[in-house]
């Protein structure tokens, strides 16, 4: 388990081709209605040309009310398969499995951008979300699962659900947005319950071999540590799930809360029993010997999002380069046109503190 470059199988679906998982990345350049874009087809399968295993969109959102950011994909409307279909079949033309992230902003949703006020678990003052009533909370988990079946029409091998960064599903399991009194409230598994209600209707309604998983995160948010690990734990031990994507922004940073801050985080969720369940983790992973740690650490597999961005063959390159390093930060916006970022993406990322030289100072070298 410490070979970066052996294949990686499942209780379900295809094995990847690798250990590299291309994180879900938000870049804001779809078009309006969420119908893929040639700047979003260019940007994700240069990454399956790149040798990454499995190929993941960016978060594509379920309902259009659960819009998070311009430009966002979409997978809430048959109207969006054909760019999706056209998608999953040029990633596995290039020997990468491919995923669709299911996602939903929720009380994170602009309401500049959506035309109303956000929808979430309780009322936000902060952010002028609205309590969803049980019928809405009933359907927008029917909107998971048809998204997933959506997914799975236009051929993609699997789906992951966002339960992270705040966005809806994280927003139910936070004790500090979720303050609902009915069964998707009060105890940690009512807040978890969305989510394993999402996780059983996509498997009773999508083929044997669909593969699937779960993005997590377990600090920010309202989020208690301790709770987060006891998730964990069960979706692990649970079976339904193919596997677990642990955004932990740091892999190896030590956690928030004292009484855990012992370990690094991913020695919080590798020491857990996991039976068939594989278990990825993303977080500042930049390097063959980051990617190389995780492993040893008892990862399955690393997820790569800055690295990726920066290198569309990183893999690629390690195999060619076991101590390859992605390129320092900043760099030019050229440096990144040429890794296939449309104009959009670039200036999403100009939002990144250091991520890309200024243009005052835009003479130096990519």
């Amino acid at each position: 388990m410490t070979d970066l470059f052996s294949p990686l199988t499942f209780a379900r679906g295809p094995a990847w081709r690798n250990r590299f998982m291309l994180a879900p990345l938000t870049n804001s350049q779809s078009h309006a209605d969420g119908t893929l874009s040639d700047d979003e087809f260019a940007w994700l399968t240069y990454r399956a040309t790149g040798g990454f295993g499995l190929v993941m969109t960016c978060a594509a959102h379920v309902q259009a009310v659960g819009q998070g950011f311009p430009g966002q994909l979409g997978v809430f409307s048959d109207d969006q398969l054909p760019g999706l279909t056209r998608l999953a079949a040029k990633i596995r033309a290039e020997g990468a499995v491919s995923s669709v992230q299911l996602h939903h902003a929720g009380i994170r949703s602009p309401a500049t951008l959506i035309g109303e006020a956000p929808h979430g678990p309780s009322e936000d003052v902060e952010t002028g979300a609205r309590p969803l009533a049980l019928g809405e909370v009933e359907g927008l988990i029917e909107d998971f699962i048809a998204a997933a079946v959506r997914a799975e029409k236009a051929g993609f091998d699997g789906a992951e659900l966002h339960g992270a960064h705040g966005y809806i599903l994280c927003a139910f399991i936070s004790p500090e947005t979720n303050r609902r009194d009915d069964r998707y409230g009060g105890s940690p598994e009512n807040r978890a319950r969305i989510v394993f209600e999402i996780i059983a209707g996509v498997r009773a309604r999508t083929r044997p071999d669909f593969q699937l998983g779960l993005r997590l995160s377990p600090e920010r948010f309202g989020l208690r540590f301790a709770e987060q690990r006891e998730l964990v734990r069960q979706v692990l031990a649970g079976g339904q799930l193919d596997y677990l994507d642990m955004s932990l922004w740091d892999v190896f940073k030590a956690p928030v809360e004292a009484e855990f801050a012992a370990r690094p985080l991913i020695d919080w969720f590798t020491d857990l029993p996991r039976g068939e369940t594989r278990l990825g983790v993303a977080g500042k992973l930049m390097s063959g010997a980051d990617c190389r740690r995780v492993l040893e650490h008892g990862a399955d597999f690393p997820i790569l999002g800055r690295a990726a961005i920066l290198h569309h063959d990183f893999p690629n390159r390690l195999a060619g380069d076991p101590d390859f390093r992605a390129v320092p930060l900043p760099v030019t916006r050229e440096w990144l046109r040429r890794e296939r970022l449309s104009p959009a993406f670039v200036e999403y990322m100009n939002g990144w503190k250091g991520f890309v030289v200024q243009e005052e100072t835009e003479t130096v070298a990519a």
